[in-house]
């Protein structure tokens, strides 16, 4: 009976932790829907509602902008609409900051969290996972000394939240995995691993 149990829960919790998360995220991007006027409202169009009409509406939105953005009217329109917010006071704080950390994380160019570090955490003698963000060499003039490289590390397990430090670049031990495997490893608090490290957990029990 604890079997069968066990294995049921094995089947249902992903597939209803997946179908919930889906249906919030669906209902956010459905929200899009309020900034159309009231006539063009499908609820008001359709007599019926339909959800993820606005994840349509919201991807549709984002590519149109790139599209529109990627010739040359749209990038004096774009430099024109950043250089009016930079002017407000308070809101070109947000925006700078806002704006910075995108370009970090999201431009296909930058260095930030491509690389996957292990770091002494939170004692000399633990390691922890790490995302490389920055190399700040001004850190490295101030502290004379080795170079210095700027590490996120994750909390399990939401990562989204997590601890921002300067660490000596030769106490840091760059892995050869992929952001993803080790954000699921966070995550998953270690359960989600490779096979190779699936195979070594076995033989180690």
């Amino acid at each position: 009976m604890k079997k069968y149990l066990l294995t049921g829960l094995l089947v249902l919790v992903p597939l209803v932790i997946t179908l919930w998360v889906l249906s919030f995220v669906i209902g956010i991007l459905d929200q899009s829907l309020l900034l159309l006027p009231s006539a063009w409202h499908p609820d008001n169009l359709l007599g019926v509602h339909i959800p993820g009409l606005g994840v349509i509406l919201t991807v549709g939105t984002v590519l149109l902008t790139g599209l529109l953005v990627r010739n040359v009217f749209g990038q004096q329109l774009l430099d024109w609409w950043e250089g009016l917010l930079r002017r407000i006071p308070f809101v070109n704080a947000i925006y700078n900051s806002v704006k910075q950390v995108s370009d970090t994380l999201l431009s296909g160019s930058g260095n930030s969290f491509r690389k996957v570090l292990l770091v002494r955490y939170p004692h000399a003698q633990a390691w922890s996972l790490a995302f490389l963000t920055s190399v700040p060499g001004e850190v490295t003039r101030k502290l004379h000394g080795d170079e210095y490289v700027g590490v996120f590390v994750p909390t399990t397990p939401s990562p989204v939240n997590g601890f921002y430090f300067y660490v000596k670049k030769s106490e840091t031990i760059e892995l050869d995995i992929s952001v993803d495997a080790a954000f699921k490893a966070i995550v998953s608090m270690g359960v989600v691993t490779t096979p190779e490290n699936a195979a070594q957990l076995a033989a180690f029990n």
